[in-house]
């Protein structure tokens, strides 16, 4: 027993010294297979940069400049350049009240264009004014803005046809998943138009070309129709826009509007974006063509 204990004593005196006690963690060990610490995850790529305007057309008589922007060519479409916003109210208004003649900078060709009836009402609404797509104008006012604003600016400015609408929304980018993000429509415009550019512009610098206000643009035949859908529309899907042709029903019912060749009465949700094929470097003066005085003199229809 004595010789038992001896050894049992010798071989505990060889035994290394137990390590000093570290802290007492609290983590659960982990269960399954060892992970790689998680990467830091990517950063989603920042959006393309709007292109700026191939150029600006300033409107002598006001402070204002049309942004227009380079339109690429489709097939059977030239390429052309699109304004970067729909017409909005104060360029309109220089048009309808002659502000750039009272600013002294109109000239004998610009006014001789036949400018639409003044509204005895406020065709905006109420939507907005300074700032807002110009609407309610009819194609014929259209047609002569575009008119007024190419003997102010020396270059050929009109409505798109609708292939050339087509081009731009093809270029646009745009699909139907992206339409809450681009445009103003029944899903969250309030029943209204909303000021221009308030939302993102597509891939090639427009804004509203989808939603806001519809688009007056003209057909193979010579016809009128608006594109684009607007403020109204529960939903728009670019892949299957059609032309909405123009229909007396959009001058029709309203009492409080005065029934005229110029403003639809039943047209809120319309309003007009201009083209031009006449590039940077053209324009710069007002037209000398001889056509200046064939509008002077026509009877304004009432």
């Amino acid at each position: 027993m004595t010789v038992v204990l001896a050894v049992a004593l010798v071989l505990a005196s060889r035994l290394p010294d137990p390590p000093a006690p570290g802290p007492i963690s609290h983590a659960v060990p982990a269960t399954g297979s060892p992970q790689a610490p998680s990467a830091t995850p990517a950063a989603p790529p920042a959006p393309a940069p709007t292109p700026a305007p191939a150029f600006r057309d300033r409107i002598a008589g006001t402070a204002i400049e049309v942004e227009m922007m380079a339109v690429p060519p489709c097939d059977g479409v030239k390429a052309l350049w699109a304004a970067r916003t729909e017409v909005p109210w104060e360029l309109f208004d220089a048009f309808i009240y002659g502000l750039d003649a009272k600013s002294g900078d109109s000239t004998p060709e610009s006014d001789a264009v036949t400018r639409p009836t003044k509204p005895y009402v406020s065709v905006d609404r109420g939507f907005g004014h300074q700032g807002w797509p110009a609407i309610s104008m009819s194609s014929k006012g259209a047609v002569q803005f575009c008119e007024w604003l190419s003997r102010k600016t020396g270059r050929t400015y009109r409505l798109p046809t609708v292939e050339e609408w087509r081009c731009m929304a093809r270029h646009s980018g745009v699909s139907a998943a992206d339409i809450p993000r681009v445009a103003w429509t029944d899903a969250d415009s309030d029943v209204r138009t909303h000021r221009c550019g308030e939302k993102p512009a597509d891939r090639i610098g427009l804004v509203d070309l989808w939603g806001n206000a519809a688009e007056w643009c003209t057909t193979a035949d010579g016809r009128f129709c608006v594109m684009g859908g607007s403020y109204r529309d529960e939903s728009i899907d670019p892949s299957a826009m059609e032309p909405v042709m123009e229909t007396p029903m959009w001058n029709d019912s309203d009492p409080q509007f005065p029934k005229s060749v110029w403003w639809l009465v039943d047209g809120p949700f319309i309003g007009m974006r201009v083209v031009t094929e006449d590039g940077p470097g053209a324009g710069a003066a007002p037209k000398t063509d001889g056509s200046e005085g064939r509008d002077a003199g026509k009877e304004q229809s009432k």
